[in-house]
């Protein structure tokens, strides 16, 4: 299986990565949201009933 990241074979202890930098490397991906689940936002429905009182 090749690293996702550098396409190189990757190594056993570092599975699915080839390294320590490619596994790290995918990480601060990650933290940085380079990686987003396509996604739809419904519309928000307003009813026109506050839960809170005035």
């Amino acid at each position: 299986m090749p690293c996702p990241i550098c396409q190189t074979p990757s190594v056993p202890a570092f599975t699915p990565f080839c390294s320590k930098l490619c596994k790290n490397t995918d990480l601060l991906r990650w933290f940085k949201e380079d990686y987003r689940i396509p996604a739809q936002e419904s519309p928000i429905l307003d009813d026109g009933n506050d839960l809170e009182e005035p």
